[in-house]
Protein backbone atom coordinates (compact mmCIF):
# COMPACT_ATOMS: atom_id res chain seq x y z
CA UNK A 1 0.00 0.00 0.00
CA UNK A 2 1.08 3.71 -0.91
CA UNK A 3 2.24 5.14 2.34
CA UNK A 4 0.04 8.23 2.41
CA UNK A 5 0.41 11.38 5.16
CA UNK A 6 -1.26 10.79 8.77
CA UNK A 7 -3.61 13.60 9.42
CA UNK A 8 -6.06 14.00 12.58
CA UNK A 9 -9.90 14.97 12.38
CA UNK A 10 -10.73 18.56 12.64
CA UNK A 11 -13.09 18.76 14.91
CA UNK A 12 -16.24 20.71 15.83
CA UNK A 13 -17.69 23.19 18.65
CA UNK A 14 -20.83 22.88 20.03
CA UNK A 15 -22.93 25.94 19.29
CA UNK A 16 -25.72 27.94 17.83
CA UNK A 17 -27.29 28.53 14.48
CA UNK A 18 -25.07 31.31 12.36
CA UNK A 19 -26.66 33.83 11.14
CA UNK A 20 -25.29 34.70 7.73
CA UNK A 21 -26.10 31.50 6.05
CA UNK A 22 -24.57 32.60 2.63
CA UNK A 23 -21.26 32.18 4.35
CA UNK A 24 -21.98 28.41 5.28
CA UNK A 25 -22.81 25.42 4.39
CA UNK A 26 -24.69 22.36 6.00
CA UNK A 27 -24.63 18.96 6.37
CA UNK A 28 -26.36 16.22 8.66
CA UNK A 29 -24.69 15.11 11.90
CA UNK A 30 -24.45 11.66 11.30
CA UNK A 31 -25.31 9.40 14.72
CA UNK A 32 -22.04 7.02 14.18
CA UNK A 33 -18.33 6.40 14.60
CA UNK A 34 -15.80 9.18 12.74
CA UNK A 35 -12.74 7.65 11.06
CA UNK A 36 -10.46 8.60 8.13
CA UNK A 37 -10.17 6.44 5.45
CA UNK A 38 -6.35 6.14 3.92
CA UNK A 39 -7.45 4.80 -0.04
CA UNK A 40 -4.07 3.58 -1.81
CA UNK A 41 -4.50 -0.06 -3.27
CA UNK A 42 -6.22 -0.86 -0.24
CA UNK A 43 -8.65 0.61 2.50
CA UNK A 44 -7.44 1.88 6.02
CA UNK A 45 -9.73 2.94 8.19
CA UNK A 46 -8.30 5.07 11.47
CA UNK A 47 -10.44 6.18 14.44
CA UNK A 48 -10.65 9.78 15.75
CA UNK A 49 -7.95 8.46 18.65
CA UNK A 50 -5.43 7.38 15.76
CA UNK A 51 -6.42 3.36 15.87
CA UNK A 52 -6.65 1.55 13.05
CA UNK A 53 -10.27 -0.30 12.87
CA UNK A 54 -9.88 -1.93 9.19
CA UNK A 55 -10.53 -5.27 10.10
CA UNK A 56 -14.00 -4.43 12.10
CA UNK A 57 -15.53 -3.29 8.70
CA UNK A 58 -15.11 -5.54 5.93
CA UNK A 59 -17.92 -4.42 3.94
CA UNK A 60 -16.21 -1.09 3.57
CA UNK A 61 -12.46 -2.73 1.47
CA UNK A 62 -14.57 -1.93 -1.76
CA UNK A 63 -13.98 1.67 -1.72
CA UNK A 64 -10.53 1.08 -2.82
CA UNK A 65 -10.03 2.12 -6.69
CA UNK A 66 -6.84 1.11 -8.35
CA UNK A 67 -5.70 5.32 -8.63
CA UNK A 68 -5.18 7.40 -7.29
CA UNK A 69 -4.50 7.34 -3.65
CA UNK A 70 -6.07 9.65 -1.79
CA UNK A 71 -7.35 10.54 2.52
CA UNK A 72 -11.31 10.60 3.19
CA UNK A 73 -13.08 12.18 6.50
CA UNK A 74 -16.19 10.84 7.51
CA UNK A 75 -18.53 8.77 9.87
CA UNK A 76 -19.16 4.99 10.10
CA UNK A 77 -23.23 4.98 9.85
CA UNK A 78 -25.94 2.12 10.81
CA UNK A 79 -28.78 2.92 9.17
CA UNK A 80 -32.40 1.78 11.37
CA UNK A 81 -35.30 0.21 9.57
CA UNK A 82 -37.09 4.00 9.15
CA UNK A 83 -33.50 5.14 7.04
CA UNK A 84 -32.14 6.82 10.24
CA UNK A 85 -28.37 6.56 11.88
CA UNK A 86 -29.02 4.35 14.59
CA UNK A 87 -25.98 4.11 17.42
CA UNK A 88 -27.70 1.62 19.13
CA UNK A 89 -27.82 -0.70 16.32
CA UNK A 90 -23.76 0.32 16.05
CA UNK A 91 -22.63 -0.30 19.38
CA UNK A 92 -22.81 -4.36 18.72
CA UNK A 93 -20.11 -3.53 16.72
CA UNK A 94 -17.83 -1.18 17.66
CA UNK A 95 -15.96 -3.73 20.16
CA UNK A 96 -15.78 -6.95 17.74
CA UNK A 97 -12.07 -8.10 16.98
CA UNK A 98 -13.22 -12.13 15.99
CA UNK A 99 -12.75 -12.89 11.82
CA UNK A 100 -15.93 -15.08 12.10
CA UNK A 101 -18.28 -12.23 14.53
CA UNK A 102 -17.09 -9.28 12.40
CA UNK A 103 -18.40 -11.13 9.09
CA UNK A 104 -21.68 -12.61 10.61
CA UNK A 105 -22.41 -9.10 12.02
CA UNK A 106 -21.30 -7.18 8.84
CA UNK A 107 -23.94 -9.29 6.78
CA UNK A 108 -26.43 -8.52 9.71
CA UNK A 109 -25.73 -5.52 10.79
CA UNK A 110 -24.19 -3.71 7.47
CA UNK A 111 -22.61 -0.15 8.19
CA UNK A 112 -22.09 2.50 5.19
CA UNK A 113 -19.17 4.97 5.44
CA UNK A 114 -20.93 8.95 5.01
CA UNK A 115 -18.14 10.82 2.93
CA UNK A 116 -18.34 14.16 4.16
CA UNK A 117 -14.21 15.60 3.06
CA UNK A 118 -11.31 15.31 1.14
CA UNK A 119 -8.25 16.01 2.88
CA UNK A 120 -5.34 14.52 0.34
CA UNK A 121 -5.18 12.83 -3.57
CA UNK A 122 -2.66 11.71 -5.24
CA UNK A 123 0.88 13.49 -3.89
CA UNK A 124 -0.94 16.93 -2.84
CA UNK A 125 -2.41 17.51 0.55
CA UNK A 126 -5.94 19.49 0.24
CA UNK A 127 -5.98 20.67 3.64
CA UNK A 128 -5.45 24.40 2.93
CA UNK A 129 -8.12 24.49 0.61
CA UNK A 130 -11.27 26.28 1.47
CA UNK A 131 -13.91 23.91 2.41
CA UNK A 132 -16.00 24.38 -0.77
CA UNK A 133 -13.09 23.62 -2.82
CA UNK A 134 -12.55 20.45 -0.99
CA UNK A 135 -16.12 19.46 -1.53
CA UNK A 136 -16.38 20.10 -5.51
CA UNK A 137 -13.03 17.96 -5.85
CA UNK A 138 -14.82 15.32 -3.31
CA UNK A 139 -17.96 15.67 -5.55
CA UNK A 140 -15.93 15.40 -8.96
CA UNK A 141 -14.55 11.69 -7.68
CA UNK A 142 -18.18 10.78 -6.25
CA UNK A 143 -17.23 7.70 -4.27
CA UNK A 144 -20.56 6.42 -4.40
CA UNK A 145 -20.94 2.51 -4.09
CA UNK A 146 -23.27 -0.26 -1.79
CA UNK A 147 -21.24 0.94 1.15
CA UNK A 148 -19.62 4.10 0.57
CA UNK A 149 -21.34 7.76 -0.15
CA UNK A 150 -21.04 11.22 -0.15
CA UNK A 151 -22.88 13.00 2.72
CA UNK A 152 -25.30 15.58 1.26
CA UNK A 153 -24.08 19.67 0.96
CA UNK A 154 -26.79 21.79 1.93
CA UNK A 155 -27.44 25.49 1.79
CA UNK A 156 -29.83 28.14 1.94
CA UNK A 157 -31.43 28.95 5.94
CA UNK A 158 -29.88 27.17 8.58
CA UNK A 159 -32.98 26.94 10.72
CA UNK A 160 -34.72 25.82 8.14
CA UNK A 161 -32.03 22.69 7.56
CA UNK A 162 -32.10 22.06 11.72
CA UNK A 163 -35.98 22.06 11.80
CA UNK A 164 -36.26 19.27 9.11
CA UNK A 165 -33.73 17.41 10.50
CA UNK A 166 -35.60 17.74 13.81
CA UNK A 167 -38.52 16.40 11.89
CA UNK A 168 -36.80 13.47 9.89
CA UNK A 169 -35.49 11.94 13.77
CA UNK A 170 -31.81 13.01 12.78
CA UNK A 171 -29.03 13.95 15.99
CA UNK A 172 -28.95 17.87 14.49
CA UNK A 173 -26.55 19.34 11.75
CA UNK A 174 -23.09 20.13 11.18
CA UNK A 175 -22.67 24.27 10.02
CA UNK A 176 -19.33 24.65 8.21
CA UNK A 177 -17.63 27.65 6.90
CA UNK A 178 -17.41 27.61 3.01
CA UNK A 179 -14.22 29.48 3.47
CA UNK A 180 -12.42 27.66 6.09
CA UNK A 181 -9.22 25.77 5.65
CA UNK A 182 -9.09 22.04 7.39
CA UNK A 183 -7.27 22.07 10.51
CA UNK A 184 -5.71 19.09 10.93
CA UNK A 185 -6.43 17.69 15.38
CA UNK A 186 -7.62 20.97 15.94
CA UNK A 187 -11.67 22.10 16.82
CA UNK A 188 -12.70 25.05 15.65
CA UNK A 189 -15.77 27.49 14.96
CA UNK A 190 -15.27 27.27 11.48
CA UNK A 191 -17.40 23.88 12.02
CA UNK A 192 -20.37 24.17 14.31
CA UNK A 193 -22.80 21.23 15.38
CA UNK A 194 -26.11 21.99 16.66
CA UNK A 195 -27.51 19.71 18.21
CA UNK A 196 -31.77 18.41 18.35
CA UNK A 197 -31.00 16.97 21.95
CA UNK A 198 -28.92 17.11 24.81
CA UNK A 199 -25.76 14.50 25.06
CA UNK A 200 -22.79 14.56 27.04
CA UNK A 201 -19.69 12.27 26.93
CA UNK A 202 -18.78 10.50 29.93
CA UNK A 203 -16.14 8.61 32.00
CA UNK A 204 -17.33 5.50 33.75
CA UNK A 205 -16.02 5.80 37.13
CA UNK A 206 -17.90 2.89 38.82
CA UNK A 207 -20.61 0.86 38.85
CA UNK A 208 -23.68 0.34 41.40
CA UNK A 209 -25.17 -3.56 41.57
CA UNK A 210 -29.00 -3.77 40.48
CA UNK A 211 -32.19 -5.02 42.27
CA UNK A 212 -35.19 -6.67 41.36
CA UNK A 213 -35.04 -8.04 37.36
CA UNK A 214 -31.44 -6.21 37.75
CA UNK A 215 -29.79 -8.52 40.88
CA UNK A 216 -26.55 -9.81 39.56
CA UNK A 217 -26.05 -7.26 36.83
CA UNK A 218 -25.12 -3.43 36.57
CA UNK A 219 -28.03 -1.13 38.44
CA UNK A 220 -26.60 2.07 37.11
CA UNK A 221 -22.93 3.49 35.92
CA UNK A 222 -21.63 6.56 37.72
CA UNK A 223 -20.40 9.07 35.58
CA UNK A 224 -17.58 11.68 35.66
CA UNK A 225 -16.02 14.81 33.47
CA UNK A 226 -12.92 16.29 33.99
CA UNK A 227 -12.78 19.85 34.69
CA UNK A 228 -11.26 22.34 33.54
CA UNK A 229 -8.86 22.44 35.89
CA UNK A 230 -8.22 18.45 34.78
CA UNK A 231 -10.17 16.86 38.01
CA UNK A 232 -12.02 14.28 37.74
CA UNK A 233 -15.39 15.38 38.44
CA UNK A 234 -18.38 13.31 39.30
CA UNK A 235 -21.61 14.24 37.84
CA UNK A 236 -24.48 11.75 38.75
CA UNK A 237 -25.38 8.13 37.69
CA UNK A 238 -27.43 6.95 35.06
CA UNK A 239 -30.03 3.62 35.30
CA UNK A 240 -31.75 3.82 31.83
CA UNK A 241 -31.56 3.24 28.56
CA UNK A 242 -29.91 0.04 28.49
CA UNK A 243 -30.12 -2.90 26.73
CA UNK A 244 -29.14 -6.47 28.20
CA UNK A 245 -26.89 -6.65 25.67
CA UNK A 246 -25.28 -3.42 26.64
CA UNK A 247 -25.31 -4.40 30.61
CA UNK A 248 -23.42 -7.82 29.77
CA UNK A 249 -20.93 -6.05 27.60
CA UNK A 250 -20.40 -3.66 30.08
CA UNK A 251 -19.89 -6.24 32.96
CA UNK A 252 -17.50 -7.62 31.43
CA UNK A 253 -15.39 -4.66 30.36
CA UNK A 254 -15.58 -3.46 33.76
CA UNK A 255 -14.68 -6.44 35.58
CA UNK A 256 -10.94 -6.46 34.86
CA UNK A 257 -10.71 -2.40 35.73
CA UNK A 258 -12.45 -2.58 39.40
CA UNK A 259 -9.97 -1.17 42.26
CA UNK A 260 -10.13 -0.52 45.41
CA UNK A 261 -10.22 3.56 46.08
CA UNK A 262 -12.77 5.61 44.15
CA UNK A 263 -11.14 8.02 41.45
CA UNK A 264 -13.84 10.86 42.29
CA UNK A 265 -15.35 12.71 45.08
CA UNK A 266 -18.92 11.18 44.75
CA UNK A 267 -21.93 11.09 47.83
CA UNK A 268 -22.73 7.84 46.90
CA UNK A 269 -22.01 4.19 48.97
CA UNK A 270 -22.21 0.10 47.86
CA UNK A 271 -20.51 1.37 45.13
CA UNK A 272 -17.63 -1.26 42.76
CA UNK A 273 -15.24 1.65 41.92
CA UNK A 274 -13.18 0.86 38.17
CA UNK A 275 -10.51 2.88 36.76
CA UNK A 276 -11.81 5.81 34.78
CA UNK A 277 -10.85 4.10 31.16
CA UNK A 278 -14.31 3.80 29.24
CA UNK A 279 -15.71 6.66 27.73
CA UNK A 280 -19.73 6.58 26.92
CA UNK A 281 -22.56 8.66 25.92
CA UNK A 282 -25.61 10.00 27.51
CA UNK A 283 -28.94 11.82 26.83
CA UNK A 284 -30.31 14.34 29.45
CA UNK A 285 -32.49 17.06 30.28
CA UNK A 286 -30.46 20.05 32.10
CA UNK A 287 -27.43 20.36 34.14
CA UNK A 288 -28.86 21.09 38.06
CA UNK A 289 -27.47 23.79 40.29
CA UNK A 290 -24.42 21.28 42.17
CA UNK A 291 -23.37 19.81 38.73
CA UNK A 292 -25.37 16.72 38.06
CA UNK A 293 -27.15 15.21 35.03
CA UNK A 294 -30.83 15.78 35.05
CA UNK A 295 -32.55 12.51 33.74
CA UNK A 296 -29.50 11.12 32.03
CA UNK A 297 -29.97 8.04 30.21
CA UNK A 298 -27.23 5.83 28.11
CA UNK A 299 -26.35 5.74 24.51
CA UNK A 300 -23.32 3.38 24.25
CA UNK A 301 -19.64 3.28 24.76
CA UNK A 302 -17.43 5.67 22.95
CA UNK A 303 -14.70 3.84 21.89
CA UNK A 304 -13.27 6.32 19.55
CA UNK A 305 -12.67 9.27 22.63
CA UNK A 306 -10.35 8.91 25.74
CA UNK A 307 -11.31 9.94 29.01
CA UNK A 308 -9.03 13.29 29.13
CA UNK A 309 -11.25 14.71 26.59
CA UNK A 310 -14.29 14.39 28.43
CA UNK A 311 -15.32 18.06 29.57
CA UNK A 312 -18.60 19.48 30.33
CA UNK A 313 -20.91 20.40 27.39
CA UNK A 314 -22.06 24.10 27.46
CA UNK A 315 -24.79 24.28 30.10
CA UNK A 316 -27.30 26.61 27.80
Amino acid sequence: MIELPRYAAMLAVPGALPSDDDRWAYEVKFDGIRALAYVAGGLRLVSRNGNDITAAWPELAGLAPAAPPFVLDGEIVVFDAAGRPSFEALQPRIHQRGPAAIRTLAAAVPAIYMIFDLLHIGDRPLVDLTYEQRRELLDRISPHGPHWRVSPQLHGCGADVLTESRRLGLEGIVCKRLDSPYLPGRRNPAWIKVKNARDQEVVIVGWKPGAGRRTGHIGSLLMAVYDDTGKLTYIGNVGTGFTQVMLNDLRAKLQPLQRNTAPVDAPVVDVIWVEPELVGEVTFAEWTGDGRLRHPSWRGLRPDKTPREVTRTAPS
